[in-house]
């Protein structure tokens, strides 16, 4: 598997619309948005609350690209492009345990690409001395090979049991 594929998989693969995966996103979305903003002040910016609410953007952008039908071939080649409009080639919803492992992937996703806007924290507040850059990538790149992990293996059980 070249670059490319494994990122469109891992990134765009499960973008087909499908509305209650985008809804339950969005909600998933506002609950760990929720989690930040009721943080008490003083730890509002340490590694966890940030963790929550750059996970909260990345599932919001999913969310809303599953609500999307013209997401659906986001990430294909012409020829797959081409190849959606038959209803044979619908894909079948995964199982519970990779579209939890999904979750989990697409919420350390927001971490690990997302940990460069803190810098943009530190320019606000002045206070802010010292963004956890580096600890908040981490745990959103421990949380992004986590869901990828369990996400192959629930994948290949499935598989197996087939």
């Amino acid at each position: 598997m070249n670059p490319r594929q494994f990122i469109t998989e891992n990134f765009a693969g499960d973008l087909e619309y499908h509305p209650r995966r985008g809804l339950v996103c969005l909600f998933l979305a506002g609950s760990a948005f929720v989690f930040w903003y009721f943080a008490p002040r003083e730890l509002k910016f340490t590694v966890l609350p940030l963790v929550f609410l750059l996970g909260s953007f990345s599932l919001a952008i999913k969310g809303v690209f599953l609500l999307r039908r013209s997401s659906e071939g986001l990430g294909m080649s012409e020829q797959e492009l081409a190849a959606l409009s038959d209803p044979k080639s619908h894909k079948a919803l995964p199982s519970l345990p990779s579209q939890v492992a999904q979750v989990v992937q697409d919420f350390g996703s927001g971490s690990l690409l997302l940990w460069p806007i803190l810098n943009f924290g530190a320019d606000i507040d002045k206070s802010w001395t010292d963004p956890p850059r580096l600890t908040v990538f981490l745990v959103g790149a421990g949380l992004f090979a986590a869901g990828l992990v369990t996400r192959k293996l629930a994948n290949q059980a499935a598989r197996d049991a087939a």
